[in-house]
């Protein structure tokens, strides 16, 4: 009875050392005497105990990389403090395992250097104005360089940019210029078109006066008597002011007109300040 409860447990035993979980989103290595033997999917795995060994487990999600902040100098000799992340994730568990040590740090150093390299390229204009593209450029350096890792890059984020406090001065002045030129170029583009707008208001006006004035030789009166009208208005404004001032009227405006608007505003402030005063055709008032 004995042997067969050592058997029983020498199957447990064995059964218990070959079984092998691997989780959902990793992936397992086995060596067999030291040499690579095959892959475990997630799930239930066995393997041969003294002869299989488990080397490597990892996961085959995307990962994610942090870039430290780097001092990098810049094609017009700027130094910035630069950072960023690159997500990334195993695609062929073997070669991540045999082609390279560490990969966490091969990554972050591969990184580095392409960043600086990509920086060093351009000025501190174009750095800030074609982040997008360095993403990119070095979404594809990073590729090509750990292809052979059984990585993929999966993006390149440039996540701050900072060059020295003076610079940054130097900038924020620059753009209030430019800000400055633009708001005044608006500006003058904007006068210039209510200018011209204007200009054909004024044009369409003489050319619909001008066709009054030639279909109906009557309407000359009436314009002198508001060309008139106008420049008393225009002498009353300036009366109300405690500077001395002198008047121009123009003299091409009919003197009857002048007389008529005169009396109609005489007229007027005797009916204002004697309520029961009549006021004549020829302009006088009587009581």
């Amino acid at each position: 009875m004995e042997p067969v409860i050592a058997i029983v447990l020498v199957l447990i035993g064995y059964a218990l050392g070959s079984a092998k979980l691997i989780n959902e989103g990793n992936e397992a290595l086995v060596e067999r005497l030291g040499r690579y033997h095959r892959k475990l999917r997630p799930g239930l795995n066995f393997i041969v105990p003294l002869l299989d060994s488990v080397v490597m487990e990892d996961t085959t999600r995307e990962q994610i990389l942090d870039i430290k902040p780097q001092n990098v100098i810049t094609a017009d000799n700027v130094y910035v403090e630069v950072d960023g992340v690159v997500n990334w994730r195993i695609m062929d568990m073997e070669k991540s395992f045999y082609k390279i040590d560490d990969i966490q740090i091969a990554l972050a150093n591969l990184a580095t250097v392409e960043l600086r390299s990509s920086l060093a390229e351009r000025t501190l204009e174009q750095v800030n104005a074609s982040r997008n593209e360095m993403n990119k450029s070095l979404l594809q350096a990073l590729n090509d360089a750990s292809k052979e890792w059984g990585i993929e890059i999966i993006r390149v984020d440039i996540q701050s940019i900072t060059p020295p406090e003076s610079v940054q001065k130097s900038l924020a002045e620059q753009n209030a210029a430019v800000m400055r030129k633009r708001a005044a170029i608006t500006a003058a583009e904007g006068e210039q078109e209510a200018a011209i707008k204007r200009a054909q208001a004024t044009k369409t006006s003489m050319q619909i006066l001008a066709e009054a004035l030639r279909t109906n030789p009557e309407s000359k009166e009436i314009l002198k008597y508001l060309v008139a009208q106008e420049q008393v208005e225009a002498s009353q404004k300036l009366s109300a002011s405690t500077n001395a001032k002198i008047v121009f009227l123009n003299p091409g405006v009919n003197a009857e007109a002048y007389s008529q608007m005169i009396g109609d505003l005489g007229a007027e402030e005797i009916s204002h300040n004697h309520p029961n005063t009549n006021v004549g055709e020829n302009g006088s008032a009587t009581a």
